[in-house]
Formats: structure tokens, C-alpha cells, sequence
């Protein structure tokens, strides 16, 4: 059978209902994804209109917090049914906080999160690192039952220097401590790709900008947004980028092309 090609597309909105404002349901006309994962919705699907509900052609999916109101969430956006959709990785701590839409198609498995950031207090940052570690667990589990994965989300975490504008400057904040990008170093042990450096080296390629500081008219960056790839599936990647001229959020869209 002939291969079929297929373009994803990620995006954290920082709220879909002022994404909507924004125009987002005429760019993902315009954009025409085979898929599109959003992060940060902050919103419950009954809180959403009828135009972002059902967007031509597309069936939606979504993740929204049980602790919180106007917090968390993802969403799925895809023309083609998955064969199944599950919210979590079966640990409740986890799951509750609406991070996590899981995706089976025939071909691969698609995990969309919005991972946890680190910032506001010690507490988080070990939240953090043990949300990663449930993640790579259950990532694991999925490789060895031979399924093929496609991962993204805003990860939170820059992985190297070429990754963000001012490295020495942020050593000690979380998105790029040491704790953070060791753990990002492992989870490529394992056999996962960043999508993206298969195909560019190019320093200043950064997926969000502080607001306060105006950092996107300078182009102060972080690249903390990304596709990641199983091993098993890497040669079915033929193409990564980024969407940097794309407004409405502090991140900007992140995508891939991939044969299936």
C-alpha cells in the first residue's frame, strides 16, 4: 500500500477561549492539520463553544483538571477516528491535573501533554520530575508492546544552550536546571528523538517568550515545545519545524510531516 502523508501540528494556546478570539478556528481552516494537539486550554469541553467544538472535518478531544477551574488541559483535533483515547497514565496525582491525551491510531500512538512546570516552588519542581519519570514509564511500556510513538507537548524545559537565548543567565531557574536536562538526556537514552534537530542545528529556533518583558519583539526565547519520536518510528519523520511568525500565544505552533 502507498505510503500517507500526514502533518501534526502542536500548539500551547494559553486559553483556547482567548485563542478563539484570536482567530484560531480560521488558522486551523487555513492550517488544515491531519492533527493538532493544543496545550494550556484551561477550559472544560462544556465551556467551549459550538464553533471549536466541532470544526469541520475534525473530531475533538479533551483533557481538562478536576483540582482546578481555568487550568491545565489539552486537546486533540483530528480528521482521522483514533482507535482508542485515554486521559492519563493511570496514576490519578497525574491524570487529575488534565495534562494528558493519549491517541492510538493503526499506524502509531500519539501522547499530547502539557507537562508540569517547575517554577512556582520546590514542591512543583519534584511534581515535575516525577511526572517525567511517570511519563518515560509509561512510554516504555507502550515501546516494548511494539507500538510506535509520536510524543509532544510544551515539555517545559529547554534542552541545551542552543536552545534558549540566555543560558547562563537561567542555570539556576526551572526549565533548565541541571535536574531537568539530565532527565531529558535520559529520556534520549531510551531511544526517543527530538524531531526538530533531525532536521535543524540553527541557533535562536525558540517556541516561547516571556509577555512581561516584551522577549518575543527580540526574539529572547525558549525552544521548550517539541515533537519527540520513538526509535521505531524515526524513519517516518520527513520534516520538523517551527511556526515562529504565528501570534495569539507566548508559544508559537511546533510541527512535523511524517509517512505512514
Amino acid at each position: 500500500m502507498p505510503k500517507v502523508k500526514m502533518r501534526l501540528l502542536s500548539w500551547n494556546v494559553n486559553g483556547i477561549r482567548a485563542a478563539e478570539k484570536k482567530g484560531l478556528v480560521g488558522w486551523i481552516v487555513k492550517e488544515d492539520p491531519d492533527i493538532l494537539c493544543l496545550q494550556e486550554t484551561k477550559a472544560r469541553p462544556e465551556q467551549l463553544s459550538d464553533d471549536l467544538l466541532n470544526i469541520n472535518g475534525y473530531k475533538s478531544y479533551f483533557s481538562s483538571s478536576v483540582v482546578k477551574k481555568g487550568y491545565s488541559g489539552v486537546a486533540i483535533y483530528t480528521k482521522e477516528k483514533p482507535v482508542k483515547v485515554e486521559h492519563g497514565f493511570g496514576i490519578p496525582k497525574f491524570d487529575d491535573e488534565g495534562r494528558i491525551i493519549i491517541a492510538e491510531y493503526k499506524k502509531f500512538v500519539l501522547i499530547n501533554i502539557y507537562y508540569p512546570n517547575g517554577k512556582a516552588r520546590e514542591e512543583r519542581l519534584k511534581y515535575k520530575m516525577d511526572f517525567y519519570d511517570a511519563f518515560l514509564n509509561y512510554a516504555e511500556n507502550l515501546k516494548s508492546n511494539d507500538k510506535k510513538l509520536v510524543i509532544c507537548g510544551d515539555v517545559n524545559t529547554a534542552h541545551k544552550e542552543i536552545d534558549l537565548a540566555r543560558p547562563k543567565e537561567n542555570e539556576k531557574v526551572s526549565g533548565f536546571l541541571p535536574i531537568e536536562r539530565e532527565w531529558l538526556d535520559k529520556f534520549f537514552s531510551h531511544g526517543y528523538h527530538d524531531t526538530f534537530r533531525m532536521f535543524n542545528q540553527e541557533p535562536e529556533q525558540y517556541t516561547w517568550w516571556d509577555q512581561v518583558t516584551f522577549a518575543r519583539d527580540r526574539n529572547v526565547g525558549w525552544r521548550i515545545d517539541y515533537f519527540f519520536v520513538s526509535d521505531n518510528f524515526k524513519k517516518n519523520i520527513k520534516d520538523a519545524f517551527i511556526l515562529q511568525e504565528v501570534m495569539g500565544s507566548d508559544h508559537c505552533p511546533v510541527g512535523i510531516e511524517m509517512e505512514v
